[in-house]
């Protein structure tokens, strides 16, 4: 898997000028850049990502990577559970595993002479579901449920989950064998599909001088925040402006991904969404309260392209989503509005 063309190494972080904002939103953003700064040192030379991530979570959406393994994937969301202070578990997605495995069992008390309910991995703040394409279609509808309502149904009974709850993803390339391609519907529920990529030659090799120092595998993480300071990060968004001129700008670019001739399907309006919530969690990150066209440019991709399917002629051809939101992007009018609303 090649490095992400808008993250790559040695690239200026965009988390850096700040603007004035009410008390609620800046303490959003401190919290934001100094957990940035902690995963940073666990995950080294992937700045860029980490934003994207750090964005994502704020959002309140989940997050698919597609990457090769060893990508310190799994390490990352971890990280980001231990800052934010939030329980993570991780999950290993395979053919045999079955929706129970995931959501919990009924398991009878002789006892109390009555059915206990063992809840699974799912009720955590923060679900690794690693390799979730080698899982089979009924499993995956499991853990669809999960993504949406926040909720699990067994054997008729609802079950909340805990809050917050995000999904970080993984899954194979497509061309890799004994996986199950998500279905369009799952597919949708991801905010954002993202990729690590592998570290350069001199980040390589910081990160063994690292490992020689701290003369351990495992990392020492602070955590910063809890669950509820989490979710009172996500809901200061609301505080953040968004321009008309804005919302135009962001349903002219999802529009335009169904009316090229080379798409088959284009974005669904969750895609809509997600651009919107996203731009409002960059704005913040960047100590704005109001979202600008450049916050709009940087995620348009991330968060449309894993919701295109082409036709088949272009797909031969080796075009690729990404290209078409590029072509879209420099196609389309930038407003001139900052953004900001009186």
């Amino acid at each position: 898997m090649n490095e992400e063309p808008e993250t790559g190494e040695g690239q200026e972080s965009s988390v850096s000028q700040t603007y004035l904002m009410d008390e609620e939103l800046r303490e959003t953003q401190e919290l934001a850049e100094a957990l940035l700064g902690e995963v940073e040192k666990v995950v080294m030379g992937k700045r860029p990502v980490l934003e994207l991530v750090m964005t994502g979570i704020l959002a309140g959406g989940n997050i698919l990577f597609e990457d090769n393994p060893g990508l310190a994937k799994t390490l990352l969301a971890n990280t980001f559970a231990e800052g934010l202070g939030c329980d993570f578990k991780r999950v290993q997605f395979t053919p045999d595993l079955l929706p129970a495995d995931i959501t919990g069992i009924y398991i009878f008390d002789r006892k109390q002479n009555e059915f206990d309910f063992r809840p699974g991995p799912l009720f955590c703040n923060i679900l690794l579901a690693d390799e979730i394409n080698r899982a089979p279609p009924k499993t995956q509808a499991a853990l669809l449920e999960a993504m949406q309502e926040h909720q699990v149904t067994i054997e008729g009974t609802t079950h909340k989950l805990p809050q917050p709850f995000v999904t970080v993803a993984t899954q194979n390339p497509i061309e890799s064998e004994g996986t199950y391609p998500l279905p369009d519907a799952q597919l949708d529920r991801f905010m954002m599909k993202l990729s690590v990529g592998y570290p350069g030659r001199p980040i390589e090799r910081a990160i063994i001088v690292k490992r020689m120092q701290r003369k351990k595998d495992d990392h020492d993480v602070r955590p910063l925040a809890t669950p509820e300071k989490l979710q009172q990060m996500q809901a200061s968004l609301e505080r953040v402006k968004v321009d008309e001129a804005i919302i135009e700008y962001i349903v002219e670019i999802v529009t335009r991904t169904r009316e090229d001739p080379r798409v088959a399907v284009g974005s669904s309006p969750r895609g809509t969404q997600a651009l919107f919530k996203l731009s409002r969690a960059l704005a913040v990150m960047n100590g704005r309260d109001y979202v600008v066209p450049d916050d709009i440019k940087r995620l348009a991709i991330y968060s449309l392209r894993h919701r295109i399917i082409l036709k088949p002629e272009p797909r031969i051809k080796g075009v690729q989503p990404e290209e078409i939101i590029s072509q879209i992007l420099q196609e389309v009018e930038v407003p001139t509005t900052q953004g900001y609303i009186d």
